[in-house]
């Protein structure tokens, strides 16, 4: 059972979307992954296309800093930043905690040179192969599970020692045997998927900042 206070964003989310009920207990799996991966120091990656290049910049913008609740630093991080320089009491009072998360689809620079002069579909495998250890999750969004880009990075992601993550529509497509943990949202067309996912990582990313910055510490 997860914690009454992380139990409850994800019963709240299926009361304003009740067709995630369907897919409820991947998405407690998916937690549960995601919070194994932050406690034990690893990151997360994220991948995607089009809408859902755009959900992967979403989903990395609410874990590096605050989302529903303040995630101020901690007092021993505070005072090595006042005693270091002279606006270090900005920098304590401002910065925040984050949840280490890196979204493959903004190496503008890298993507368009990797696509151009080696291959377009291995883009973000060549990002996990340089980024991932063995302890991080790479979490791959495709909403019919076929993105040939997201599955050659899955497999690199396995090859390494990375847990694989999966937000796909219905049927899951190509990508099911390559993930540890899979979220199907039941729908099928592209835009009723895109639909279903932004409730579903709203609530990971409210599940997880409650798990680490409200739960554990008290916020």
């Amino acid at each position: 059972m997860l914690v009454p206070e992380v139990q409850a964003i994800l019963d709240a989310a299926i009361r304003r979307h009740p067709s995630l009920s369907a897919c409820e207990a991947a998405i407690t799996d998916a937690f549960r992954l995601l919070s194994d991966t932050f406690r034990s120091g690893g990151k997360l990656l994220v991948c995607g296309n089009g809408g859902s290049a755009a959900d992967s910049e979403h989903i990395a913008g609410e874990l590096n800093k605050s989302f529903r609740l303040r995630r101020p630093l901690r007092e021993d991080l505070k005072r090595r930043l006042q005693a270091a320089c002279d606006d270090g009491g900005l920098l304590a009072d401002r910065l925040q905690e984050g949840l280490p998360t890196l979204s493959l689809v903004n190496a503008l620079a890298l993507g368009t040179a990797f696509a151009n002069d080696v291959d377009p579909e291995l883009v973000y495998a060549q990002q996990v192969l340089v980024h991932g250890r063995a302890g991080d999750t790479l979490l791959g969004i495709s909403t019919s599970g076929n993105a040939r880009n997201v599955l050659q990075a899955m497999k690199v992601a396995r090859v390494l020692g990375l847990a694989t993550l999966g937000l796909t529509g219905e049927t899951g497509g190509r990508l099911v045997p390559h993930c540890d943990v899979l979220v199907r949202v039941p729908e099928t067309e592209t835009y009723l998927v895109q639909e279903l996912h932004f409730p579903i990582y709203h609530a990971l990313c409210a599940m997880l900042e409650q798990q680490f910055f409200g739960t554990e510490r008290g916020g």
